[in-house]
């Protein structure tokens, strides 16, 4: 028997359970950390409102902060929830610690492999298919909680719709509210001690309601919780009211300025064939098409010659028609404080694909803002007019322009994307915290499980969940949004739609709320299908287009394959455990 010290002793026997969960549930955290964190401060990273290692320390901070004040109650539904623990009383204590090892590793080996494949499984859906794994091969279907098991297999539809519609509903408010608003600036500051006020409500009555026994929560009567919630979003309000509010409506007026002056003048720098940068004024017509374009010399004057092999190149382009003026896009100019400075031509070519056009308030021509390499695909094709009658290819390539077109149109105003990127911080810190609280569980639910039972000798479990444990795993997340979490942070958000700081408010509001309800309520749901659900009902509501629906159509196949690839894992280990035990 090994003493911990004077209050804790672990028989011999299945310490090296004990020692091997601890290693398989930090690994599992890490692998959290890398996966799941990201979807939180994925959205405010590419909109540039955080730096990757602000997100980091934001990160770690609210992951750790939810895992220790609500994480308990999902983590108790994990080990005594999903399983009858009572039929391992009297003497088959080490097979259910057993069983919890093997559920740790048939969660941690599918994550792994998922993560490799950068597949979007839910960690909530492996960790509570590898338990029910062990318990199939211990006790047959007697040992599993079916009842429990079906309001988890519920939410897990559920949620993603709840999360959809809150964040759908949201952003009609906020469209109606403030973005559709000739000058959306002053609505959007009367409402932002509002928004504030309402997410600190939310975090700080999940955090008091039925609260953290060690804590001593729990003793606060409801009214106790009600006066502390409300009190504090109160106090919220107000600061927000008379100290951020001026202050925000000062930095972003500046920041407004900046992007207007920007837009009076944009110019676009462009790449001729000899890799010699220039710098273009485009007035123009802009229209998105997928074709087939002609490179094309061009002399001074202006006269366009063919390319001598008259070589066509397939590309995702925008067509520049002319308007009239004395330039045109294939026409390098140079930009100086006086006006524009010509330069003598060059033979340019321009094949290229340029971001969402900017209005100019001084004219009705859209201004191009850069030059985007990333969204040029050019292959080179000698008879590329019948390479592009080719049904397979071209109703792909009709899909992915068509999205194109409709992410193109998806922008807010600058006064909006200020405003909203504020409120992005909080959003993601608030989206950090729920997912502490709800899947931190994942990983240690099944390690306090193996813990307790080895300290208690008992695997009724009555001790509370260690606060310390909690702090392990929120402590592995930490590390693995660290290390791994930066390469990985740009979320699928990214890819199933396009996101704007407006909507990106709105889907983590939507999403957030929905987990943090479930974590209250102690069902442990999915904080990736919140996510999914709410990025899809947002993205639909600005544009059907928007949405890449093969994308979501992979994810939600992902779900589905999770449970039994985990379970199955998980009940490989647990036979080969039992042939050795």
């Amino acid at each position: 028997e090994i003493k911990m010290d004077k209050m804790v002793s672990i028989p011999e026997d299945v310490l090296w359970m004990v020692i091997v969960g601890f290693i398989i549930a930090f690994i599992l955290s890490f692998a959290i950390g890398a996966n799941d964190v990201a979807n939180s401060f994925g959205t405010s990273v590419g909109a540039k409102v955080l730096t990757l290692r602000q997100a980091c320390i934001l990160g770690t901070i609210f992951e750790i902060l939810g895992a220790i004040l609500i994480g308990y109650r999902v983590s108790d539904t994990i080990r005594k929830g999903i399983i009858d623990v009572t039929l391992y009383k009297n003497g088959s204590e080490d097979v259910l610690m057993a069983g919890n090892v093997a559920a740790l590793t048939g969660s941690c080996v599918w994550l792994v492999v998922a993560t490799v494949l950068s597949l979007p499984v839910s960690t909530t859906h492996s960790i509570v298919g590898a338990t029910v794994g062990f318990s199939l091969v211990v006790h047959g279907t007697k040992g599993v909680n079916w009842i429990k098991m079906a309001s988890i297999f519920g939410s897990w539809f559920i949620s993603p719709l709840l999360s959809g519609i809150v964040s759908a509903l949201t952003f009609l408010l906020v469209h109606h509210l403030v973005l559709k608003k000739p000058k959306p600036l002053e609505p959007g500051l009367k409402l932002l001690p509002i928004f504030y006020a309402l997410t600190a409500a939310i975090n700080l009555f999940s955090v008091f309601y039925k609260g953290s026994h060690l804590l001593h929560f729990d003793k606060i009567p409801l009214y106790g919780v009600l006066i502390l919630t409300f009190g504090s979003a109160l106090l919220v309000a107000l600061l927000v009211k008379f100290v951020f509010t001026p202050w925000y409506r000062k930095r972003i007026l500046a920041e407004v300025a900046k992007v207007k002056d920007k837009e009076s003048l944009s110019s676009i720098s462009v790449d001729n064939e000899f890799g010699k940068s220039r710098d273009v004024l485009v007035q123009s017509s802009v229209h998105m098409a997928h074709s087939s374009v002609k490179e094309y010399d061009v002399d001074q004057s202006g006269t366009k010659y063919p390319l001598k092999d008259d070589k066509e190149t397939d590309v995702l382009y925008t067509e520049v028609e002319e308007t009239g003026t004395p330039f045109n896009a294939s026409t390098p100019l140079k930009s100086s404080a006086n006006g524009i400075e010509d330069k003598t031509p060059e033979k340019d070519t321009l094949t290229t694909s340029f971001s969402t056009p900017l209005s100019n308030d001084n004219s009705d021509l859209p201004l191009l803002e850069k030059y985007d390499e990333s969204k040029v695909f050019t292959k080179n094709n000698d008879d590329s007019k019948n390479s592009s009658s080719s049904s397979a290819s071209s109703s792909t390539e009709d899909e992915e322009t068509k999205r194109m077109i409709a992410r193109e149109n998806v922008k807010d105003k600058p006064e909006c994307v200020a405003l909203f990127s504020f409120l992005q911080i909080l959003t993601a810190t608030f989206g950090s915290f729920a997912h502490g609280g709800n899947d931190v569980s994942n990983s240690i639910g099944p390690l306090v499980a193996v813990w307790l039972i080895g300290t208690e000798g008992s695997a009724l479990q009555k001790a509370q969940t260690p606060i310390w444990i909690l702090f392990y795993g929120g402590f592995g997340i930490a590390i693995g949004l660290w290390i791994y979490g930066r390469r990985v942070i740009k979320t699928m958000g990214t890819d199933l739609a396009k996101i704007t700081p407006s909507s990106g408010f709105c889907i983590e509001i939507g999403s957030a709320l929905t987990v943090l309800i479930a974590s209250n309520i102690g069902i442990p749901i999915s904080s990736t299908h919140c996510k999914v659900g709410s990025v899809v009902a947002v993205g639909r509501v600005r544009s059907r287009e928007n949405v890449d629906w093969k994308l979501f159509r992979n994810i939600a196949l992902a779900w589905i394959v999770t449970v039994p690839v985990s379970g199955g894992i998980s009940a490989l280990t647990m036979f080969i455990f039992s042939l050795v035990m």
